[in-house]
């Protein structure tokens, strides 16, 4: 089962909202532009535009949530000159 895959099969049994799902495929697209490095460090407005949220408020609840039902381990930097850490954790190789 590929790692996406894996991602919907877990999500099916969740009560995720369209914001859970989009911001979870950008940071997958960001996993995957960083070949697979886990953790990945991300860019908040990077991963808005990606996930199409335009709320800071709206993504912090989704990423903590993500974090919260253990789709992802996210780190937050609290520096703006460094990334925060984001590590996806259903993925299944």
């Amino acid at each position: 089962m590929s790692p996406l895959s894996h991602f919907y099969a877990k999500a099916s049994n969740d009560d995720l909202n369209p914001s859970h799902m989009s911001l979870y495929l950008a940071l997958f697209q960001t996993w995957s532009l960083n070949h697979y490095l886990n953790p990945v460090s991300i860019n908040r407005e990077e991963i808005m535009r990606l996930s199409k949220i335009a709320s800071p408020a709206t993504y912090h609840k989704c990423i903590k949530e993500l974090h919260n039902k253990g789709y992802i381990k996210y780190l937050p930097s609290f520096n703006p000159l460094k990334g925060s850490q984001v590590q996806l954790l259903a993925i299944k190789s």
